[in-house]
């Protein structure tokens, strides 16, 4: 079983950061890619950034320059640094990874709030 907490939603004010960390547990293998996606009421689950264990970083073009995502391989830790926030990155986000190469398995986080206001 594998198990990812997530930690660091909350209320900020437009302009300011939040970071956003993610804590993969359980019996693990080998990490493939670690990433964030963001969802909001009514609307689809959205890939936000993501990191391959190579190196690898895709955002999306929403947050780039605004968001960082960095990952802690030997920790099995991933988080979003949040930065310039905006209302519209109002969502629940989403802590994913994804186990095993060519066969794998993802695995989600339970999310946490974040709310922008104006």
């Amino acid at each position: 079983q594998v198990q990812l907490v997530e930690s660091g939603g909350g209320l900020v004010q437009a302009g300011g950061s939040l970071r956003l960390s993610c804590a993969a547990s359980g019996s693990i293998a080998s990490i493939n890619t670690m990433g964030w996606y963001r969802q909001a009421p009514g609307k689809q689950r959205d890939l936000v950034a993501a990191a391959t264990s190579g190196g690898t970083i895709n955002y999306a073009d929403s947050v780039k320059g605004r968001f960082a995502i960095s990952r802690d391989n030997d920790k099995k830790v991933v988080y979003l640094q949040m930065n310039s926030l905006k209302p519209e990155d109002t969502a629940v986000y989403y802590c994913n990874v994804r186990v095993g190469f060519g066969i794998h398995r993802d695995y989600w986080g339970q999310g946490t709030q974040v709310t922008v206001s104006s």
